[in-house]
């Protein structure tokens, strides 16, 4: 008979966790013992089926005295993981089994998650992935002519791409865009660089940056790997590229770099209309994901959150 069960952080065989993600045919980085360690600062625990067979992790935090469920920084989906193929019932088992001690969810979930649940309201997300299985010349020809007019300029303006360079320097530009979108917090840059450091310890990191003929950064990214998926997680962009088409570059040269392999590159979104244009400019395609948010605070407490 099957059984879920809440296992608190501490409670959790992180062994088992981890080969549940590894086996899961809809496994993701985020959902890793040790990237929700770094993310939450242990601050979640956990929904398990039977033996891990299948898990959910609950990012929590607490507020008023009230815990609710979250999405935490740099984890762009999490929701349910299963060994075997995920259905609408084990959606909602799942779904039917979160504590009513978090009175205020919300979280998003991943692609395969994708299912109506009655009493569970989703809306729809829109990520961006590109199929690295085909040569670079390939994927280049289907590029929007002014995504190729834009690599061209780089080109002429004779822009030099660097593998491995120094996080610290994509920090540095990516903090003041992100300040501008979504604050981060020192503390979340940290958390940050040590999944970042873990990751590139375990050969799945990787960074690239584009200068100029003056050797200043114009644009550069992180990236992470799982689950052969290339995750465009961390970007930083000087003003003085945008005019060079080096952010265009640097992903063109990311392309050129994994072209012909079983991977894919996840651009982590987007619902924002010009980012969705730029990304699918290189010939991505959408992957949709539910969001969950509920409200189930007593009627005094909701104006809180709503």
């Amino acid at each position: 008979m099957s059984s879920i069960q809440f296992i608190k952080h501490a409670d959790l065989d992180q062994q088992k966790w981890n080969d549940c993600i590894t086996q899961s045919s809809n496994g993701l980085i985020y959902a890793y013992a040790w990237y929700l360690d770094a993310m939450t600062a242990g601050q979640w625990d956990a929904l398990v089926l039977n033996n891990y067979e299948a898990v959910m992790p609950l990012t929590w935090n607490k507020k008023y005295g009230v815990y609710y469920l979250y999405q935490p920084f740099f984890c762009a989906s999490l929701g349910i993981f299963s060994k075997q193929i995920m259905t609408k019932e084990l959606l909602r088992n799942f779904l039917h089994t979160l504590p009513q001690r978090f009175k205020y969810i919300d979280i998003y979930l991943n692609q395969q998650n994708l299912f109506s649940v009655n009493g569970f309201p989703f809306t729809e997300r829109i990520n961006y992935v590109l199929k690295l299985h085909e040569s670079y010349e390939s994927i280049s020809n289907k590029y929007r002519t002014n995504l190729k007019r834009n690599i061209k300029k780089a080109e002429e303006s004779k822009l030099i791409v660097r593998d491995d360079i120094a996080l610290r320097d994509i920090l540095s530009l990516a903090k003041e865009t992100m300040q501008r979108v979504s604050p981060i917090t020192n503390e979340q840059v940290a958390r940050f660089e040590h999944v970042f450091s873990f990751a590139r310890q375990q050969g799945s990191a990787e960074t690239i940056g584009i200068y100029s003929q003056r050797n200043e950064l114009l644009a550069s990214a992180a990236f992470l790997h799982s689950h052969n998926r290339w995750y465009y997680i961390l970007v930083g962009n000087h003003p003085n590229g945008k005019t060079l088409g080096a952010s265009h570059y640097l992903i063109d040269r990311f392309i050129h770099k994994h072209a012909s392999t079983n991977d894919l590159l996840d651009f982590e979104g987007s619902d924002i209309r010009n980012l969705a244009f730029f990304y699918s400019s290189y010939g991505a395609t959408e992957e949709k994901y539910p969001a969950l948010r509920m409200n189930r605070l007593p009627k005094l407490l909701r104006w809180l959150k709503d």
